[in-house]
């Protein structure tokens, strides 16, 4: 256990010293402030730095450069990034293929996005200095589009926390606040795209992992389903989880470059490059003009209300769709808090002993993560006294009935919990709208649902000690597998968003997270809304999320990110 300990100490302090000297050892340019063209070069679009590429008025070495110099300012001022690729980068923009789809972009990988000769540790000291033998799928597209991996970014040890923090690379702060969590599990992702040092990045999502950072951050990211996305080669904390789907997904700086993204990954035929994803390719959808299009709102998922904030943002949304003709309804759907049930065990059907194994003795976890092995490690009877504790004592059926299924799962429990989940899928597919089901009236189901991503804003660091039990408005839609979006639309306001002094907490999961919530601390912190459609409906999710956005920009709504 001591010599565990040693070691871990050496491979932290070894790491962070590789990285400064990265840093330090590039060439003086990259630590120079940004000129002109720098500005000019970050202000443009995918499209446009792509058009410049391949008409050979831009360099993919000048475009590296610019992004390079503000990625290592947002490193500075968050400490967001794992492994610096820049010097090597440089090789790769100068060789990239001009006449791709994404010719001389540089893009940012999560740090468990494999690039064969750097690390893929994910913030384990036990995976330092164990490079990737070969490029993962998805980076081989992406060198062969003519894009350029240049960083790769921080995210939890577990990949099971809304917030990064390990003791290899340290904590990510918000982008928007210091001292607050930027999301998570694709913290760092969301941060070098709201600071505009990123125009394109990867994350991966098993319980709102891009979608969280997206809202927290003020940023864009559609979660595929799975099977759509490439995800193949890439190192995992938990492999062979599939009880609950985890998927890569592209995130964006705007609504425009994550269209972009999806459409250029598709022309280079992702089914040629990863057996699983699907032979699907990019399909041009177009809303209903011939009815309004019905949008189901889920506002509460009966464990965490929204904070005032977030429901301030879904009813800004809610009310320039309606002034405009579209109908909204409140869902009418299966219980979202079973949902949460059945996610919850089959994540960590396994009591956790997956993504703990390369813990070393005395390395430092999330605060979330802390909590939640804790209860997995005690005896069944202890957790099912806790859990009448709750119920008879407490009167909080919600919070006991997660305690009362936290402990590791047999193998028949694991089938009779996949066959729950089959059963749960099946129940919600009678939510949507589809003229072609035999018996189904005109107006029955919905075209989209709309939710918030998350019931509070970003929170402060060490919020997720509570906070990772109040994930359900993203984890349901893992557990569903549906094609799921989130955008920004506001920011806190600090008079506007005060809480009721009317407010009183239903659970012990809604009351120690709204510990957190304070609009005069949170404000200016972005707030989203999460734009939902079914499996494999990536493009029709897109198309709904340019309309919203399309809605609030006519009506001079649109949200503002940070300045470039």
């Amino acid at each position: 256990m001591w010599f565990s300990y040693l070691s871990h100490r050496r491979a932290c302090r070894d790491k962070q010293r590789e990285r400064a000297e990265r840093i330090a050892s590039l060439k003086p340019i990259y630590h120079e402030p940004l000129t002109s063209q720098d500005k000019e070069i970050l202000s443009r679009s995918v499209s446009s730095l792509v058009a410049a590429v391949q008409t050979s008025s831009l360099s993919p070495s000048d475009i590296l450069v610019a992004y390079s110099k503000k990625a290592l300012q947002a490193h500075a001022q968050t400490n967001c990034l794992t492994e610096v690729m820049i010097a090597s980068a440089e090789t790769w923009a100068s060789t990239a293929n001009k006449s791709g789809p994404l010719a001389g972009v540089p893009v940012s990988l999560k740090d468990m996005v494999s690039v064969k000769g750097w690390d893929s540790s994910m913030g384990y000291s036990a995976l330092v200095g164990k490079p990737m033998a070969a490029d993962g799928a998805l980076v081989r597209l992406l060198r062969d589009a003519g894009a350029v991996p240049y960083v790769k970014t921080n995210v939890p040890m577990t990949m099971l926390s809304l917030e990064s923090t390990n003791d290899v690379f340290g904590s990510t702060d918000n982008p928007h606040k210091k001292g607050y969590t930027s999301g998570g599990s694709s913290s760092g992702e969301a941060v070098l795209l709201a600071l505009g040092a990123a125009r394109l990045a990867i994350g991966t999502d098993v319980a709102g992992s891009v979608r969280t950072p997206a809202h927290f951050s003020g940023v864009y990211s559609i979660k595929s389903s799975m099977y759509r996305f490439l995800k193949q080669g890439s190192a995992s904390s938990m492999p062979g989880q599939e009880g609950v789907p985890a998927t890569h997904s592209p995130m964006t700086r705007t609504l425009e470059d994550l269209e972009t993204f999806w459409r250029a990954v598709f022309q280079m035929k992702p089914w040629n490059y990863d057996y699983s994803v699907l032979r699907i390719p990019w399909r041009d959808v177009k809303l209903p003009e011939d009815r309004p299009i019905r949008w189901g709102v889920l506002w509460d998922d009966g464990v965490v209300t929204p904070s005032p904030a977030c429901a301030r943002a879904l009813k800004t949304v809610t009310a320039i769709l309606e002034k405009n003709g579209h109908e909204v309804v409140t869902l009418q759907c299966p219980s979202p808090y079973e949902g949460l049930q059945i996610a919850s065990q089959l994540l960590l059907a396994d009591g956790g002993k997956t993504t703990s194994k390369n813990h070393r003795a005395f390395e430092s976890n999330d605060a979330g993560m802390i909590s939640a092995f804790r209860g997995l490690r005690l005896p069944y009877f202890v957790m099912k006294l806790y859990a009448w504790y709750y119920r008879y004592i407490r009167h909080d059926p919600i919070y006991a009935g997660l305690i009362d299924t936290h402990y590791e799962k047999t193998m028949p429990e694991f089938y009779a919990l996949i066959a729950r989940r089959e059963d749960y899928r099946s129940r919600w597919f009678k939510v949507w709208r589809d003229a072609e089901v035999e018996g189904r009236q005109g107006d029955e189901g919905v075209d989209f649902i709309l939710t918030v991503p998350n019931s509070l804003p970003a929170v402060p660091h060490g919020g997720m000690r509570h906070g990772w039990k109040a994930c359900g408005y993203t984890f349901l839609f893992n557990l569903l597998d549906y094609s799921a979006g989130v955008m920004p639309i506001t920011h806190v306001d600090a008079t506007t968003d005060v809480l009721p002094r009317t407010f009183r907490p239903r659970n012990a999961i809604e009351r120690n997270y709204y510990k957190m919530y304070d609009a005069s601390a949170m404000e200016g912190l972005p707030v989203g809304v999460q734009i939902v459609g079914r499996r494999l409906e990536e493009e029709r999710v897109l198309e709904g999320m340019k309309l919203i956005e399309r809605l609030l920009k006519d009506a001079g709504a649109g949200y503002v990110g940070l300045p470039l």
